[in-house]
């Protein structure tokens, strides 16, 4: 049985967009076909939450060779994306000049398929945040279903 979802997607109004693509390059260096996030729909200090999304499109880098016929969003993608989301959240929060860089990953699974057209709605929760070090457990959704989870770890870089 999958696990409960980190935030109840039921209260929040997902087409809602609380801060953009600016709003993100502010908090994220990523840029070009590594901007992974295309909103944020929930931000919450108190509870340590965030939510954003990621639209995929048919036109990302990696649709003509992931699966030709049959383009499957990377776990890794995921991943990232996920990872994004946590280090929006950090630099917001923390208000440093310093982002979260990638320190690593535990307890992947991935549930289900992501492919073009489909909204992915990233979930993340701090779990401990200390000068060197933040973990953060993670989710992606699409249409109501959890299609992975993780334990996202980052380093300020």
């Amino acid at each position: 049985m999958p696990p409960r979802l980190l935030v109840d997607l039921d209260k929040l109004d997902l087409d809602h967009v609380e801060d953009g693509p600016e709003g993100i390059r502010k908090c994220n260096p990523h840029r070009y076909e590594f901007e992974l996030l295309d909103g944020i729909i929930h931000y919450d200090p108190e509870e340590l939450a965030v939510v954003g999304f990621k639209n995929v499109r048919d036109d990302e880098f990696w649709v003509r060779g992931h699966i030709p016929g049959r383009p499957l969003v990377p776990g890794v993608l995921m991943c990232e994306a996920a990872a994004q989301l946590c280090s929006y959240f950090i630099k917001r929060y923390t208000k440093t000049e310093q982002f979260l860089g990638f320190g690593g990953l535990d307890k992947v699974k991935f549930r289900g398929q992501v492919v073009p057209g489909d909204k992915l709605i990233l979930l993340a929760k701090n779990t401990q945040m200390v000068t060197r070090r933040s973990v953060f457990d993670t989710q992606g959704v699409v249409n109501g279903k959890l299609v992975f989870q993780g334990v996202v770890i980052g380093m300020p870089l």
